[in-house]
């Protein structure tokens, strides 16, 4: 018996997020049906955290363990074999004993995308939020600066458990340019809480368009809030990597 650690990517659009579920489609209840076929007989398989649903991955972390004889590239192809066509696994490896794909991670970093524009692209809306009017990126890209450092940010998501810490500490935050109207915004903490990404884009996309002025932000840390509802859309954000 030996404990894996794989890379999982997704498309998280037909998925009720990660975690299992009794009656809906989930990324990890399919991994694990596809991982039951190969002989696992374990009760679940350990994330590295749960995505929302509608919420994309490309480098979702999880660990089992397996009586396996073959190599790790013939696990992966089994496995990929197994599995549905919107999910993969993208990377297997023996992993050290006592991993543990959550509590042994350093840094998170998620991506948002969105495309700018008076109308809707067909192409496009299935991974990014189309936003209107277009907005500064220098304004968005000073307010994220705010955003860095160690604040309480209990007045953008909820942590994992009822009662838990809202202090996070965010190493980076930037908003870049893609190719034509694309554009995507990238944060990198040590971990977030339930919609924190979400949240967090709204606003900095609504600075960016002057309906927010930065110093909201500041004073939300303090517990003031003067910012409006609203989260971005779960189908422009994606896991894009885990430190360890």
């Amino acid at each position: 018996m030996a404990l894996y650690q794989i890379t999982i990517s997704y498309d998280g659009t037909d998925f009720h997020g990660f975690q299992r579920q009794l009656n809906n489609r989930t990324v990890q209840g399919e991994i694990e049906h596809a991982l039951r076929k190969l002989g696992w007989s374990g009760r679940t398989i350990i994330s590295s955290g749960r995505t929302d649903t509608g919420v994309h991955a490309e480098g979702q972390i999880a660990s089992f363990e397996l009586d396996w004889n073959h190599s790790n590239e013939e696990l992966e192809k089994a496995a990929n074999f197994l599995l549905p066509s919107d999910i993969s696994i993208n990377h297997v490896l023996r992993a050290k004993e006592g991993f543990h794909p959550r509590y042994d991670a350093k840094l998170r970093k998620y991506r948002y995308q969105i495309y700018i524009g008076s109308t809707v692209e067909p192409l496009a809306e299935r991974y990014h939020w189309r936003v209107w009017p277009e907005p500064s990126f220098e304004l968005m890209n000073q307010a994220g600066k705010v955003i860095c450092g160690e604040h309480n940010f209990f007045l953008y998501g909820k942590p994992p458990k009822k009662g838990g810490r809202t202090l996070r500490s965010v190493e980076s935050v930037e908003w870049k340019r893609d190719k034509g109207n694309k554009a995507f915004f990238q944060i990198k903490a040590n971990s977030f809480l339930y919609h924190m990404v979400r949240r967090i884009t709204f606003i900095l996309v609504r600075v960016g368009q002057g309906k927010v002025m930065i110093d909201r932000i500041v004073d939300s840390f303090e517990g003031i809030d003067n910012l409006p509802p609203g989260i971005a859309p779960a189908k422009g954000l994606f896991l894009e990597e885990i430190f360890y």
